[in-house]
């Protein structure tokens, strides 16, 4: 076993995974014999991962600047990469670069050059204009989902970005789709294409698809008795604008249905807030635009449901690939009102949902989220936090869930009947001899 294999072992231990997927291999192979590579999987099939290990090997510890940059189109996707990269235990520094937070945080995080720099298109090409890294040093391009990346609005800064890189031998580009034609500037030569996209992966045992027909042209009563008989299992609703979404969310706590929004127009903060809240079960429900159908890491969703048409064959396929994932099982429902007409690729597909009008609302959630205003930066962690959970607030292991520490605030679920408790125990206590607040997440 090569000292490389050892690392590999240990960095699928760190993530709680017995063994590399076919895909990974693959890759992980092919990345020996092709400086350039295509590689095409489906959503959720592991392909951080995948583009991590290879890019690990090639890190080089004695060397000074920016050796990576892995390119997103968005936040949360670069928030995750970073996750999986930091539980590996590299050794190597990292540095993100997205909007919705202060550019002054990443240009401190850029005076001592990181290895691997991971951010979106418009952020990165504001701080190579502001000269605040030297994009020279940079010998490996990764653009992971570049189909999303090549979208119209990105391709300036796209272009921007790669033309500063004069260095660069080694091109990845990850996507879950062929739909995008790749453009001269990325520098594609002799290129391997790596194809792992399984056209049939759901099969009809994974992912069952109904339509459900509103009486209304207004769907929100038809949506909220299916929410009713489908009961209290983790649910994406997908709408087509960001006002909708709100619009939607609002109506459903009015109606005594617990759920949290998700949209492009919100601050970091409350995306970060209303993510957590879903992840750890304190929702399960989510009300989200098209934002949440790629990239983001949510395991185990029960039901998709349409509260808009999708407005393309793929934005439908990429809602449902939420959902029927790791083998497991899952619901899709498609709303759709009489003066609305169901494109074929849904007809051909869906059955019809016997629908109620008799209700009982679904049990609310057992746990809430407990936010803390410390994170990575103020030298926290989830060690930290669970022993102050269980030794000051009192709470035994099983009184805490999922717990989820940023660079400057924490989340952690906390069994709603002990809130109350946590609260009182820990005011003006320290952790980590640290004052911090502490509060239940808005």
């Amino acid at each position: 076993m090569t000292s490389f294999d050892t690392q590999i072992a240990q960095a699928l231990q760190n993530l709680s995974i017995e063994a590399l997927n076919p895909m990974q291999i693959a890759y992980l192979e092919q990345s020996e014999l092709h400086k350039h590579t295509v590689l095409l999987s489906n959503t959720g099939s592991g392909k951080t991962l995948a583009f991590l290990l290879p890019l690990w090997k090639n890190l080089q510890k004695d060397v000074k600047g920016v050796q990576a940059i892995i390119i997103v189109p968005s936040r949360e996707l670069a928030i995750q990469i970073d996750d999986v990269l930091r539980k590996i235990g590299t050794g190597f520094k990292a540095t993100l670069c997205y909007g919705g937070h202060k550019r002054e945080i990443e240009e401190n995080n850029l005076i001592e050059a990181p290895s691997v720099i991971i951010g979106t298109p418009g952020r990165l090409a504001d701080h190579i204009r502001r000269h605040n890294f030297d994009p020279r040093t940079i010998h490996t391009l990764i653009i992971d989902e570049f189909d999303k990346s090549l979208e119209l609005g990105f391709v300036d800064e796209m272009q921007l970005i790669i033309e500063s890189m004069p260095s660069i031998e080694n091109i990845l580009l990850t996507s879950a789709t062929e739909a995008v034609e790749i453009p001269d500037f990325i520098g594609l030569k002799d290129e391997k294409r790596i194809d792992f996209i399984d056209k049939n992966e759901k099969s009809e045992e994974q992912l069952s698809i109904y339509t459900v027909a509103s009486e209304e042209k207004d769907k929100i009563e038809t949506l909220f008795l299916l929410l009713c008989q489908i009961g209290s299992r983790p649910t994406i609703i997908f709408c087509n604008h960001r006002d909708a979404v709100e619009r939607v969310n609002s109506l459903l706590l009015e109606k005594g249905i617990y759920s949290v929004f998700y949209h492009g127009g919100m601050e970091q903060y409350e995306r970060d807030t209303a993510m957590c809240k879903f992840r750890n079960g304190t929702s399960l429900i989510l009300v989200t635009t098209d934002l949440a159908s790629r990239g983001l890491d949510i395991a185990h969703i029960r039901n998709i449901i349409h509260y808009h048409l999708p407005l393309s064959e793929e934005v439908f396929t990429h809602r449902n690939g939420r959902t029927a994932r790791m083998d497991r099982s899952g619901n899709v429902f498609v709303l759709f009102s009489e003066e609305e007409e169901l494109p074929s690729y849904i007809t051909n597909v869906a059955s019809e949902y016997a629908s109620s009008k008799e209700y009982t609302l679904p049990e609310k959630p057992v746990w809430s989220t407990l936010y803390i205003s410390h994170g990575k930066k103020d030298k926290i962690n989830k060690i930290d936090i669970v022993g102050f959970l269980t030794n000051i607030c009192q709470l035994k292991k099983e009184d805490i869930g999922l717990i989820e520490v940023k660079d400057f605030t924490s989340f952690v679920a906390i069994r709603k009947s002990k809130m109350s408790m946590v609260l009182e125990l820990s005011k003006d206590k320290r952790i980590k001899n640290k004052k911090a607040k502490m509060a239940i997440a808005k």
